[in-house]
This record gives C-alpha cells, structure tokens and sequence, in this order.
C-alpha cells in the first residue's frame, strides 16, 4: 500500500521491504557487507532519482503531489522530501505489518475471543483497540525536550534527548484496571499507540483500515484460526518496534 501511495513500481516493492527490514532492526547484524549506512544510502540514491523522474513526469502519486503543493509560495527541499518518503517507508511499513501479527498473536491466546468476534464481527474494531494497547507496534519514540521542564519532580533541561516508552504507558496500572490483561471489551481505551496532540500519527486511520480489513480475512478464510503446536516465538531485534519474526499458525483445512 505505502509503495502503491508513493508510486514505487511493483518490481522494487521487495527491495522497499528489505530497507524497511534493515532500518527498523537498529542493530549491526545485518547480513554480510551490509550495514544501516549502505542501507540508507541505497535508499536515498533511490529516492533521489524518483524526485527527480517526478519532477521531470508527474504522476499522480504522493510524491508527484508533494512536489507541486506549496504554502505561501514555498515548496518542499530535497532533504525535506526525502526524509517524508523515509518516514512513509518505515512507519506505514512495518508497523501495520505488525499489528496484523501482533492482533493475530492476541487473539490466539485469548480463549474465546476468536469465535465471538465471528458471531459478533461489529467488535473487531474495538479489539484492534486493545491490540494496539497490549501489544503496541511502536514500543518507544526518541525525542528531545524543546524547553526545560519537569516531568514527576525530575528536571529535564532543555535539549535533553529523551525516549518516550509507549509500550509501558500503554500498560500503565493507574490508567488502565488489569493492564497486564488482554480485554476487548475495554473501555474507555485512551492508549498511545498512535502518539498523542501534535505527533499523533497521520496514518493512523490508513493502518486502522488495513488491520481490519486483513483480520476479517483471516477470521472468515481460515476457520480455526490458531498458533502452530509447539511454535517457537522470536521478537524481531528493535527496541522500538513490537513484532516476531515469524508467527507460524494453523487452521481447519477444507
């Protein structure tokens, strides 16, 4: 979808999904040769030639569309688009990637709940909710104080950088009654996975739809829907995204 919005041709949208793979991983281990810089450099030569081809042929993609829109007469750098289209790459990625898998795992392990969203398929989106709550896609978020302040008695000095832990507040006891327990009857749900004021996520209604969308297949087209006996469970390697790295799982074949 992301690569559909920025008008990528079908034939790159694996390389996209390896950049994205790279980029989230936040470690060395990449394979062989390949580091996060050859990874980013890779990806800005890519998208510097598409600039370029847009400008020279617009389309009607985003990139096309923000390349022509301006306000009072200003226009987006070069360095401003790039960092738009990395940020699309990554956030619209694989965080909606992992939702689908961490919203499958949730209700996997929820006795039940499987079957009565089948019954009672108006609930799904609440339960994506609490998914988003439970299992937040974005764990953390790094940013830096624009101003001193003080946050629970402790002083933040202006320009202090500062990681922002979604998945704890997310799991906060005086916020959320049960907060170690999964409940798609939970309400009000005020969790922070989509951010919060100013930085709250822009995609957030896209990812909503995709999730749902991808869940009410699964629930229809796999009967029995459930985690493989004996899987193995591995987290990707990210302090900022939640998801595993495979999610093996069975259902009633016809």
């Amino acid at each position: 979808m992301i690569s559909e919005l920025l008008g990528i041709p079908a034939e790159d949208r694996e390389r996209f999904k390896h950049w994205s793979d790279v980029i989230v991983s936040q470690t060395r281990t990449a394979p062989a040769g390949e580091t996060q810089d050859t990874t980013t450099s890779e990806m800005v030569e890519y998208f510097l030639a598409l600039i370029d081809r847009r400008r020279s042929r617009p389309g009607t993609d985003l990139i096309s569309s923000l390349l022509s829109a301006e306000i009072g007469g200003q226009r987006l750098t070069v360095p401003e688009l790039l960092g738009f289209c990395s940020l699309l790459l990554v956030a619209g990625n694989e965080t909606t990637a992992n939702l689908i898998g961490n919203a499958v795992l949730c209700l996997a392990e929820s006795p039940g709940t499987l079957g009565r969203l089948l019954e009672e398929p108006g609930l799904l989106p609440q339960a994506l909710e609490e998914v988003l709550r439970f299992r937040s896609p974005v764990q953390s978020m790094y940013r830096v104080a624009v101003a001193e302040t003080v946050l629970s008695g402790q002083r933040v000095p202006a320009g202090a950088p500062i990681v922002a832990w979604i998945g704890s507040a997310n799991r906060d006891g005086q916020q959320f009654p049960a907060a170690a327990e999964f409940d798609i009857d939970r309400s009000p749900n005020r969790h922070l996975a989509f951010g919060h004021g100013i930085h709250f996520c822009l995609g957030a209604p896209l990812a909503r739809l995709e999730a749902r969308i991808a869940l009410e297949a699964l629930l229809t087209r796999l009967p029995g829907l459930s985690l493989a006996p004996g899987a193995e469970l591995e987290r990707m390697e990210s302090s900022i995204v939640y998801g595993l790295k495979e999610l093996p799982v069975t259902w009633q074949r016809a």
